[in-house]
């Protein structure tokens, strides 16, 4: 007997693809990942964008998700990508999602894409750590500590037990400085700035806090706020991470739009800090 085969025509090719950059902000920081594609999906269709859809006996549209940070946290830089069966404007496309979606879940750029290897270019994030109660120089001598260490074994629960890796060596850059006071009569406290590599496994900012308690005993009172502030291309030299929508940016300047864009640019195998549709990391 023959293989089954869905009913009716196949799905439009996809026209044209699109990058987003995406923040979580506010209480939505506290939104999973899956909460946010629900969100998105949502939007998709207020939106009446004309997405792009999977072959098979059940289609989902084209969207494919990068390096999604943790539940909790909030960022201001994460990414997606989108297939269009019809061109759109990168832009409108843009202000229409933003204001189909959540206050707080915000579209704050969008590019056509031009380039492959999205995945590659997200090398690296920049993350933002409050720590309340803390003093600054005691994060500052802390952070010193950190720093010195030639690796930092600090362990996490996963799916399959206790892990222990070294969340040292991923660590490009750690600063630590103060943060101004939210309101009168509110201390400031101590603020930090880390670049971490992404590697395998992840080192996340809770490891480092974890790493940072087992150097110097630093232990914040409350949970830290922790945000992302970019991710991207790695400087090695000066530790600066890089808006990986450039590349993208640039090749629409120097040539005329087109009217599709070869698959292949986005379908990138997933790996660590990857890009996979319909997933994220966490």
């Amino acid at each position: 007997m023959g293989k089954r085969q869905p009913e009716g025509p196949p799905p439009a090719p996809a026209a044209q693809r699109i990058r987003l950059r995406y923040a979580k902000r506010g209480r939505l920081r506290f939104t999973s990942h899956r909460d946010f594609q629900r969100a998105f999906e949502r939007a998709l269709r207020r939106a009446e964008v004309p997405m792009a859809y999977s072959a098979g006996f059940t289609p989902h549209p084209k969207v494919s998700y990068a390096n999604a940070a943790p539940t909790g946290t909030g960022s201001e830089a994460e990414y997606l990508e989108i297939a269009l069966t019809e061109p759109r404007d990168p832009e409108t496309l843009r202000a229409l999602l933003d204001r189909s979606l959540p206050a707080g879940l915000d579209v704050v750029d969008a590019v056509e894409v031009r380039t492959s290897g999205l995945a590659d270019r997200l090398q690296a994030s920049e993350w933002e750590l409050r720590l309340p109660g803390v003093d600054p120089a005691e994060a500052g001598h802390a952070v010193a500590a950190f720093l010195a260490a030639g690796s930092v074994e600090v362990k996490r629960r996963t799916k399959n037990g206790v892990r222990a890796f070294d969340a040292r060596a991923a660590v490009v850059r750690l600063e630590a400085g103060e943060a101004p006071a939210d309101g009168p009569g509110t201390p400031a406290c101590a603020i930090l700035r880390l670049v971490v590599r992404h590697a395998t496994p992840a080192v996340r900012p809770d490891d480092v806090l974890s790493g940072l308690r087992a150097t110097a005993d630093l232990a914040p009172p409350v949970p830290a706020a922790v945000t992302r502030l970019a991710q991207g291309l790695l400087d090695e030299e000066s530790g600066a991470v890089t808006d990986p929508l450039v590349p993208d940016r640039e090749a629409v300047t120097a040539a005329p739009p087109t009217a599709a864009v070869p698959a292949a640019a986005t379908e990138a195998p997933p790996s660590g800090g990857g890009v996979r549709a319909g997933t994220g990391t966490r």
